[in-house]
């Protein structure tokens, strides 16, 4: 009987000193951010969408997986054929020289981008920096642990970049929002834009609130001769525990004098996209999410077919898709979402533009769908 409760008595200890661990994991992380308090509690509370303490969708989002959906994604993480879900060889990239990005006329406007969702934009003579994951390894709180960046014979630091004028950011998940990388940018860059509450993960970091501008949906703000409109997306915020819908997401329409572009985050597919192109279209370019899609999570991720459609939606012209090429975030192979995609476009008519990692790009000339992905 000694022995038995010895044993238990260890347990519980072993228990309550892991619980003790994640509890002071999660009070002293940096990389989690900050929390949604004071003055910023009180701004996010004026908001339209923001109820009994979180910010919601506009239309009614499923987020809670049932049984079935956990058994069939546990089943596929265990027993499923993995050796599609990521490239097979490194992904060579485009070298980035950003004299030649700089160099870009004014009046041209110069694109690169970085994998994912992160794209480097010029536009008006402003470089805008868009959802940043530079420097970090992961998509994930952890340093070793977590959906892991996708072998590339280069990547693109901080260093690498020219002169920033601003940095916007779509919603504070890992993958578009990146402790290693914001802390590189914090001396690099002087306006800093996002949605409502985010900007408790930025001051938290280090970052003065002079630098900090926070929008609600349909809010407008100038970058000089550019205008920058915060609209809405079907989605979520987070990440640590316990800090689900406490701060906004959103997607983001970008204006010159004679070009306009749709950035979309991460979204299901929902009404709220063809009130976006009464407002603010037609677009020349859409920056539109294209992978990480599930069944289980349709409401908060769009299908390849359904990114085509969004395109259509908000009055789009040219079609580059993002979200993809850098993170195994899903249960799809991953060159599937962008085959997917490309034969929709083409069913659609829609004139889909898949550049390479890394490659300057300027919207002056000839643009098409390279396959490059094929031979990873």
């Amino acid at each position: 009987m000694k022995i038995f409760k010895r044993i238990m008595l260890g347990i519980i200890l072993i228990i309550l000193l892991i619980v003790g661990a994640v509890f002071i994991f999660f009070k002293t992380a940096p990389q989690i951010g900050g929390k949604l308090q004071g003055e910023r509690l009180e701004k996010a509370q004026q908001a339209k969408n923001f109820k009994d303490g979180t910010f919601h969708n506009t239309v009614e989002t499923k987020m809670d997986m049932s049984f079935k959906d956990v058994r069939k994604t546990l089943a596929h993480y265990l027993f499923a054929d993995k050796s599609d879900k990521s490239p097979k060889q490194p992904i060579e990239t485009r070298p980035f020289n950003a004299a030649s990005f700089e160099s870009i006329p004014d009046s041209i406007m110069g694109i690169s981008w970085f994998g994912h969702s992160s794209i480097l934009l010029k536009i008006e003579g402003k470089t805008i920096l868009i959802d940043p994951i530079l420097e970090g390894k992961r998509a994930s709180m952890f340093s070793f642990m977590g959906p892991e960046r996708f072998p590339y014979n280069e990547y693109v630091t901080v260093d690498d970049l020219p002169k920033i004028d601003a940095v916007i950011i779509s919603h504070d998940h890992y993958d578009h929002l990146d402790y290693p990388t914001i802390k590189s940018l914090k001396e690099k860059v002087g306006r800093f834009y996002m949605p409502l509450g985010v900007g408790a993960h930025f001051e938290h970091w280090g970052l003065e609130s002079k630098s900090i501008t926070e929008l609600e949906w349909w809010d407008e703000i100038q970058l000089e001769n550019v205008t920058l409109a915060l609209t809405p997306t079907r989605h979520f915020s987070g990440r640590g525990f316990g800090d689900r819908f406490k701060t906004l997401w959103g997607s983001w329409v970008i204006m010159g004098s004679d070009k306009r572009i749709y950035f979309s985050g991460d979204s299901g597919y929902f009404p709220g996209f063809k009130q976006i192109g009464e407002k603010y279209g037609p677009f020349d370019l859409t920056f539109m999410e294209c992978g990480a899609y599930n069944e289980s999570w349709s409401e908060i991720h769009m299908f390849p077919e359904e990114t085509a459609q969004a395109h259509l939606d908000v009055k789009g012209k040219l079609l580059m898709p993002i979200h993809w090429g850098k993170f195994d975030l899903a249960l799809h192979p991953w060159k599937e979402s962008v085959n997917r995609l490309a034969k929709k476009a083409k069913e659609e008519n829609i004139e889909l533009f898949t550049p390479e990692i890394g490659q300057l790009i300027t919207l002056s000339e000839s643009l098409s769908v390279e396959k490059w992905w094929e031979t990873r």
